[in-house]
């Protein structure tokens, strides 16, 4: 099915519970979206279903509403067993939903419990919180696998007090922004997981996109699914929300971070989600920028972080202002609240996620406006999002006199040399990472600007990579610093390179490498006796070869030979039995007197 209709309707008419009621009335949720019309009472009426909504139209209610209201029936339902699992793609989702389930739980008539299960911290940990029982589960598939088959030291709960045992109770499974799952690379965990659940269920499906993977996890993990397509009206786009303003701007690549600057610090008072190509993008971003803008909050999450996440991410969602600088961790399902802006630097590794990154703003009927930089050779990208995505983006004038900030930020990076490792890697990570995107035919490499990144980098030096080593660099210029007089401000970090360098500077190797060198000379040395025992063993292998074949070539001579033979004697006997020839010369032809005469002798 399909449409939106049913949006505005009342949750009275679903006939839920008092005590949900009561609940989504305390929220101040007093009507349904369109998603959760559509859903509820298909999911309610038990039937598995396959959601397909925009990104912030209410999918996460649309499913832990009937999800509740199923187990409040489930007959004597006991503390440790698993009557619901959620399964997310990222923690922050995870996360989330778990907020919202607590909320929702808040007026409970029955005493269920939820544990929240996913990466980055002790696995011992979720282990003893399987083991002292829930109810409902929210995890993360990496860790729900680890649990399930006990693929990690500590995960070995197993028998009745495992995770495993207590799935056999399952009522409801979600598997929530289900293409991210697939497009993670957890096929694998999911299909572990669906192994562990009992047939009979039901399960939701919900994603805001619907890929021919999911299609194929559908026909896996559904039975006789109804599909559920929600599209939103008056938007020009069916996989943006209506109320999402979006744009586009192209800017030089020398002025890119400082236009950049520039804009942030006109929204000083918003909150706005900013995202990068790469993790050490968004780290040297979270260090500069608040030189740059003294008087703004910034925070940074990517994939790479293990600990810090949760904290990160409840903070900046009680922000009244700030900005996140994010990887594509944090495109997806995640619910931040007064999102104004999404500012996207750098061109997404694919189209889909273009969508996902502006869906962080405009949520829940909110207004909200995305920003895309594009380099002026990279301006066909948005008409391939248009054909790819139906997505129609306005342009916006890049600044005229964007702010100078190369001496500032050269100034920054020779104050600590730990941020200047951190600006190199981050303009090599780019550039690794743009060359291999999937886009490549728009955003081509030999195209690419790289002495005007280099220079809105700040870069001291351009940086040796392969990439780059036979290209000419243009709108750069190299600082006139010697990079070895560059110290760390950590005092302990910089004693130690101090060290090394005049290990350096007595021996000409940098301490570490000796090993590496010496390794790489033996490996040469052995590569010269690999390459001259592989000519030796096939100069051997053709020789036998030569050998074998003259051996064949003789016994088919031999053969063709006595055939001949065969031949010859049998038309002498033809032409015997024709009279042709006489018994005499037949005998004599044969030798046959000579036969005789040796064997009566």
């Amino acid at each position: 099915m399909a449409g939106r209709e049913g949006e505005g309707r009342t949750w009275g008419e679903l006939g839920l519970s008092p005590c949900t009621l009561a609940t989504l009335a305390r929220l101040g949720f007093t009507s349904m979206t369109a998603v959760q019309a559509a859903t509820i009472p298909l999911f309610l009426g038990r039937k598995d279903v396959a959601v397909e909504a925009v990104t912030g139209s209410g999918k996460t209610l649309a499913f832990l509403i009937p999800l509740l209201e199923i187990i409040y029936k489930v007959p004597d339902l006991k503390h440790n067993q698993v009557a619901a699992l959620i399964v997310s793609p990222t923690r922050e989702l995870a996360i989330q939903i778990s907020e919202v389930l607590g909320e929702l739980l808040a007026d409970s008539p029955a005493p269920l419990t939820q544990q929240l299960l996913i990466g980055g911290g002790r696995v011992e940990r979720d282990v003893a919180k399987v083991e002292g029982g829930c109810n409902i589960v929210v995890g993360t598939p990496g860790r729900l696998e680890d649990l399930l088959v006990g693929r990690t030291v500590g995960a070995t709960l197993q028998g009745q007090a495992g995770l495993a045992h207590r799935l056999r109770s399952l009522e409801v499974l979600v598997l929530d922004e289900a293409d991210r799952l697939l497009s993670l690379g957890f096929q694998q965990a999911i299909t572990t997981i669906l192994g562990f659940c009992p047939k009979q269920r039901r399960t939701g499906l919900f994603s805001a996109t619907q890929t021919s993977e999911v299609a194929n996890l559908v026909r896996a993990g559904l039975r006789n699914p109804v599909v559920v397509t929600v599209r939103e009206e008056g938007g020009g786009s069916e996989r943006t929300p209506a109320t999402l303003s979006s744009h586009y701007m192209v800017v030089e690549a020398k002025e890119q971070l400082a236009t950049t600057v520039a804009w942030l610090a006109e929204r000083a008072g918003e909150k706005v989600m900013v995202f990068a190509a790469t993790c050490a993008c968004v780290d040297y971003y979270s260090k500069l920028l608040p030189s740059l803008l003294p008087n703004a909050t910034v925070l940074a999450i990517h994939g790479q972080m293990k600990k810090k996440r949760k904290k990160i991410f409840a903070k900046f969602k009680s922000l009244e202002s700030g900005v996140l600088l994010c990887t594509d961790v944090m495109a997806r399902g995640v619910d931040i609240p007064e999102v104004a802006w999404v500012l996207q630097l750098h061109p997404p590794s694919n189209a889909e996620a273009f969508v996902h990154r502006c869906g962080r703003t405009a949520r829940s009927g909110n207004a909200g406006s995305a920003l895309l930089l594009l380099l002026p050779s990279e301006e066909a990208y948005v008409e391939f999002l248009g054909l790819n995505q139906g997505v129609a983006l306005g342009r916006l004038e890049a600044p005229r006199e964007p702010p100078a900030l190369l001496a500032t930020i050269r100034a920054l990076l020779q104050a600590d040399r730990a941020l200047m490792d951190l600006a190199n890697r981050a303009f090599v990570s780019f550039v690794q990472s743009y060359a291999k995107h999937e886009c490549n035919v728009i955003l081509r490499m030999k195209e690419l600007d790289l002495g005007g990144l280099a220079t809105s980098h700040g870069l001291l030096r351009m940086p040796r990579m392969p990439e780059i080593s036979k290209v000419r660099v243009r709108n750069f210029t190299e600082a006139a610093v010697d990079l070895n007089t560059v110290q760390y401000r950590d005092k302990d970090r910089e004693k130690d390179r101090q060290a090394k360098l005049e290990q350096y500077k007595q021996t000409g190797m940098w301490p570490g490498r000796e090993g590496k060198r010496k390794e790489m000379t033996k490996a040469w040395s052995n590569k010269v006796e690999v390459i001259d025992k592989r000519r030796d063993k096939k100069a051997k292998i053709a020789d036998k070869r030569k050998r074998q074949e003259d051996a064949k070539a003789k016994e088919e001579a031999e053969m063709e030979e006595a055939e001949d033979d065969l031949e010859a004697d049998y038309k002498m006997m033809k032409r015997l039995k024709k009279g042709k020839i006489s018994q005499d010369a037949f005998d004599q032809a044969f030798d046959i007197d000579t036969v005789e005469q040796e064997a009566g002798s």
